[in-house]
């Protein structure tokens, strides 16, 4: 594998920044490091730069410990948020800055910058300085210029966080379409949910220093592993329920229990599109008003309201809103198709999450 950290913690000052991390990355992966901000996973890809020290833990690169070794002996292309591009030098003096640090040949240097222009699209624009360049050409010379010397891992710092949003999307298409061409190993943070399960093979999950799940895309939003993971990855709908006789309630919405105490406190989350919604208010077993409509171009997200003032989150197409003939106002029948007893925020990473409980026919065991 390409990387590897064992029990990974870093302390600045009285603050643990990082806390025991330990995850892997294989050879050609494309891997999201993702949290909020200060959740440590900026901090995590500087340690594997070679630019942070770990406090203790070991970083392995192709096998190698590399605590101890400086940056520029760990063959790692980096790039900055900011892109740190030399602004006094050309596309061409940047492209060729780490070539000629790797003392490579001139003509060896000349091949390898026109082959990098040529897979970047940046053509025609040897003689341009950065001033002179969009944010996204600015970008993709950012990342010819890691990738010219031919790193064994690509690290990217919130790589598109400096460009607006159309610019942000077209440059996530082509990281996939660049790392499917050159599958290179590459590592990138982000704090944009949307980004990382667009763009990542795996996405790693950081809070407050801690390792929070690693997962696929689908496995991080289908399974997530406690109730940080599920509130942070999508939309999700989460109650506080309590158990009566056999059955976890929060307001006019009841979950099977069976067997939990009486009085036992439950997180109970669900995914807007778990939410089935009627205009026969005879065929689900709960009533609500539609209090607000949100219009996301395809979808809709849509609030319901149930008469104990619970208000669930559900979402559908234009064509199933119209279908059902909804408009704010509207009474109709809502079910919870499937659900999820959430772990607690401090709940070991690998707790079932799923109810162990038996389910009616109506209510699916996973989301």
């Amino acid at each position: 594998m390409s990387i590897k950290l064992q029990a990974v913690s870093k302390i600045f000052g009285e603050t643990l920044a990082v806390d025991s991390v330990g995850f892997h990355v294989a050879d050609g992966e494309l891997v999201a490091l993702l949290g909020p901000s200060g959740g440590g996973k900026t901090t995590v890809l500087r340690m594997i730069a070679g630019l942070e020290m770990p406090t203790s833990g070991d970083i392995l690169i192709r096998g190698q410990r590399v605590n101890d070794l400086p940056v520029q002996k760990r063959n790692i292309g980096f790039v900055f948020q900011n892109y740190a591009l030399f602004k006094t030098m050309s596309v061409h003096d940047n492209i060729a800055f780490g070539l000629k640090i790797k003392k490579w040949r001139r003509a060896e240097r000349e091949s390898r910058i026109e082959e990098m222009t040529e897979l970047f699209g940046l053509g025609g624009l040897g003689k341009r300085y950065p001033h002179q360049l969009s944010g996204g050409q600015r970008q993709r010379v950012a990342i010819a210029r890691a990738l010219a010397p031919k790193p064994n891992v690509l690290l990217l710092d919130e790589p598109f966080g400096a460009v607006d949003a159309k610019i942000r999307q077209e440059l996530r298409e082509w990281l996939v379409r660049l790392h499917h061409d050159l599958n290179v190993t590459t590592v990138f943070v982000t704090h944009d949910q949307e980004e990382a399960m667009e763009v990542a093979n795996r996405i790693v999950i950081f809070s407050r220093g801690r390792l929070e799940q690693i997962g696929t895309p689908r496995e991080v939003y289908e399974q997530p592993a406690n109730e940080f993971v599920a509130r942070f990855i999508g939309v999700m709908n989460v109650l506080e329920a309590t158990v009566p006789r056999g059955s976890a309630r929060a307001g006019e919405l009841e979950f099977p229990a069976s067997g939990a105490p009486d009085g036992t406190q439950m997180r109970i989350g669900f995914r807007p599109y778990a939410v089935a919604v009627s205009n026969d208010l005879a065929l689900y077993p709960y009533q609500a008003i539609l209090v607000h409509t949100y219009f996301l171009g395809i979808l809709l997200r849509v609030e319901f309201e149930l008469p104990s003032g619970l208000v669930v989150r559900g979402r559908m197409t234009k064509e199933e809103y119209a279908v059902l003939g909804l408009e704010n106002g509207r009474r109709v029948s809502i079910q919870i198709k499937a659900y999820r007893i959430l772990a607690r925020d401090d709940a070991p990473l690998g707790r079932e999450l799923v109810s162990p409980i038996s389910t009616p026919p109506h209510i699916a065991e996973n989301i």
